[in-house]
Parts: C-alpha cells; structure tokens; sequence
C-alpha cells in the first residue's frame, strides 16, 4: 500500500512538471484552404441581446479552442460577436498576427489577414481591466482595436501573462485549448521577428456560440 501512494505521488509530481511548452509540442495542425478573402457582410443587432453566449468555440485546424465568456460584463461585445459568428463571418479565415516579445499574443477575427479589415460597424469598449502589471493574464480574450470604442471582429488571446494599457475590452477566457495558441506562439514568427504573421498557419473553420 506504501508503495502504491508513493507510484502515485510521484505520478502527481511529473505531471505537476510538465510545461506549457511541452503541452504545446502536443498540437497536431492540417493543412487548411482557409485564405485571406473579402469579410462577409452581416449586419448589427441595434441593442444588445437579453440572453448572451455564454461560450464561444473556435473550431481551428489545429484543434478546438473554448472560451467561456465574461457574461453582463460585456454585453455589446458578446451581442455583436456572437451576431458575426452566426453569419459565418468568422468561417475560414487566418489568424494574422502573433506576437511573442514584451505582449504575447495571438490576433484573429479579420477575414482579410491584413489587420485592417473588419465588419463595417463598431461597438463601445466595456469591461477594461486596471492598469496594472500582467493585467491580461494567459488565457484572456480581448477586443484589439484602433482607439477608444472602435470595436468590430478583431481579437486577441493571450498565451502567457502581458502587460497593455487598460484599453481592450476583456471578453472571456480560454477553458480549453490555450496549449493550442502557446503551441502556435513555440512555432514563431514568419521569417523571423517578434511581431507578424504566425509561421505556423491557424484557421477557423467555424466559430459557434452557445
């Protein structure tokens, strides 16, 4: 019996011991035809919705990515969001950019992977975090944005602790799958750098709410 919980202390300590990056090493991509394309027009609700998601799925070509929302925190951003997702703006396109020095993050939601596109309409900011230290923990998914209340489809999540101004709007947080961002987060920059397009290709093929 001694030996048995000892087998599973430390059973419990190697686990304990893995990293984030060696979760990453995990992740397993295909190839996808999603291409940077022309966004899909879908119009905006004019109030927000009385029954918000509470989860978003990203369904990628290299895995599934859940997030659990921020609820009434937010309640325009998951409206016009969610509103996007169910006009399948969102269906085959790129992540677009990744940063991996001083913020570290992992930016989608613009169908033309430019960085400049977005759905033709725009929201106010909610829910900012204080301006602190590492005020976007790992995990967290945030509105990116042009300056105060230009919200469209645009967003980032965070694959490890990132200080920024308190300017994004917070929206959820990664439950399931952040090892898939760190994993695209190890695989780099496109031809090097800290900040640009990632090397590793990452698609949604389809982002559905619940």
């Amino acid at each position: 019996m001694k030996r048995l919980i000892a087998l599973i202390s430390i059973l419990a300590v190697s686990m304990a011991m893995i990293t984030p990056a060696q979760a990453a090493t995990k992740v397993k991509c295909t190839s996808t035809k999603a291409v940077e394309h022309t966004p899909k027009s879908v119009a905006p609700l004019q109030k927000p919705l009385t029954k918000l998601a509470k989860t978003f799925t990203l369904t990628t070509n290299c895995g599934v990515i859940t997030i659990q929302t921020v609820g009434n925190k937010a309640p325009w951003t998951l409206t016009e969001l969610a509103t996007l997702a169910k006009g399948n703006y969102f269906d085959n396109s790129l992540c677009h950019r990744l940063t991996t020095a001083g913020i570290f993050v992992l930016q989608c939601g613009d169908p033309t992977a430019t960085g400049t596109g977005g759905p033709g309409f725009q929201y106010p900011d909610e829910n900012l975090p204080a301006n602190a230290l590492n005020n976007y923990p790992a995990g967290t998914v945030a509105m990116a944005n042009s300056g105060p209340g230009t919200n469209g489809s645009q967003f980032f999540l965070v694959y490890a602790d990132t200080t920024l101004g308190p300017d994004y709007t917070i929206w959820g947080k990664i439950t399931k799958g952040l090892d898939i961002v760190q994993a695209i987060a190890k695989a780099g920059v496109k031809g090097g750098g800290a900040d640009g397009t990632p090397a590793q290709t990452i698609a949604f093929l389809k982002v559905t709410t619940n």
